[in-house]
């Protein structure tokens, strides 16, 4: 069993803390709060995780989406990223990142977006991600039209049947395919492991074992044929410290930067700190059970459906009525303990989603002052 978190010890007691903000009266509700100390925190406690390897981190961007948070990283030794949409990967090149995963397919007219990137940023090397013939098509096309050069990655399906190709016959075709074109090259493999839930270390380990067997058994069939796999990136936040002490493995996880109340108590060995709430404020108390909040679904992610958020310092609450701009919450004696206009913290369930929702950060340092407001600079795709 791998010692995953050696500071477990009190998690729970720092997920009920008061996360404190000295004035709250300048920030406008709702709002996404990010507290500065426990960032850094979260990125230290990866390269930890890793034994201060941080070739090992290609960290996803998708959950911040963020310039300054990856100035953060950059700051503690992580040059390495992955990300989704093809804005996060313009804003990883404007910050400096000089290699980038795109880790996600791009068809259609994205593909005149991407080499546009390309072209803006020669001095990055970019890398995608297909697992279909007709995408690497289109790649190859374009690269060639534009007297371009691109390193591809083969996407595999190891289980979560979202994206990839099946590992096969079919697979060491397509990444032959890509390696005989004249203007793509064969780099490597890709695989998102996000059907793997298992809550405890020992369970997690075991299913991850599964991946990494049919990623091995992969390498050794293009090694068959005599392709090699320069890179290859596993893992999202729950599984990369098993992927991490795999040799030649990159990790990428992503919702490790802020983590969120959903991941903090189903993987409380990970051992990282939720480090982004959201700041709300009561508007209406419409009977003598219930308060409003200002925090409706185009706020807080909608997704789980049970529990989309913890009320800090609330233990027991029921959800009443969860609409566009309004959350509407049951608790007893609502007299006692509400008020109009009493500003209230929630810790999301979904943290990624919900940073989308937001045009800033308000960012909070140890003494609870506001120091900074960020943007999310990645919010739009393109």
């Amino acid at each position: 069993m791998l010692e995953l978190a050696p500071h477990v010890e009190g998690l729970e007691r720092r997920l009920d803390q008061n996360y404190f903000i000295r004035d709250k009266s300048r920030i406008p509700s709702p709002s996404l709060i990010v507290f500065l100390n426990l960032v850094k925190e979260n990125i230290n406690r990866a390269i930890a995780v890793v034994n201060g390897d941080t070739s090992k981190l290609r960290p996803h961007t998708k959950t911040h989406k963020t310039a300054e948070i990856i100035k953060l990283q950059l700051d503690a030794g992580i040059t390495k990223h992955k990300c989704a949409t093809l804005r996060e990967a313009r804003m990883l090149a404007e910050v400096g990142i000089s290699d980038i995963v795109i880790a996600y397919q791009i068809i259609g007219p994205n593909i005149e977006n991407l080499v546009k990137l390309i072209q803006d940023f020669p001095e990055v090397d970019f890398k995608v991600i297909a697992d279909h013939p007709s995408a690497v098509d289109q790649l190859s096309l374009a690269t060639t039209q534009n007297s371009l050069q691109l390193k591809v990655m083969i996407d595999l399906n190891v289980g979560m049947h979202r994206t990839g190709i099946e590992i096969g016959d079919a697979a060491v075709e397509l990444y032959t395919k890509i390696d005989q074109s004249k203007s793509l090259h064969a780099w490597g493999l890709h695989a998102y492991d996000g059907h793997i839930h298992d809550p405890t270390p020992i369970d997690r380990e075991k299913s991850c074992q599964v991946t990494l067997e049919l990623v091995s058994n992969f390498k050794e069939m293009l090694a068959e044929k005599g392709l090699e796999a320069p890179i290859v990136v596993l893992g999202g936040t729950p599984t990369f410290p098993i992927y991490a002490k795999i040799p030649d493995v990159e990790t990428s996880p992503g919702t490790f930067i802020f983590s969120d109340y959903g991941y903090s108590r189903k993987y409380p060995d990970l051992g990282f700190i939720p480090a982004a709430l959201l700041l709300s404020r009561v508007i209406s108390i419409p009977t003598s059970e219930t308060f409003t909040l200002d925090l409706g679904h185009k706020a807080i992610a909608a997704d789980p459906k049970d529990i989309r958020g913890k009320i800090m310092n609330f233990e027991q609450v029921e959800v009443s009525i969860h609409n566009e701009e309004h959350w509407t919450i049951k608790i007893n004696d609502v007299q006692k303990h509400i008020s109009i206009g009493q500003d209230i913290l929630v810790m999301p369930t979904h943290i990624c989603p919900t940073v989308a929702l937001h045009e800033f950060y308000y960012v909070i340092d140890t003494d609870g002052n506001l120091v900074d407001t960020w943007q999310v600079e990645a919010r739009n795709r393109n």
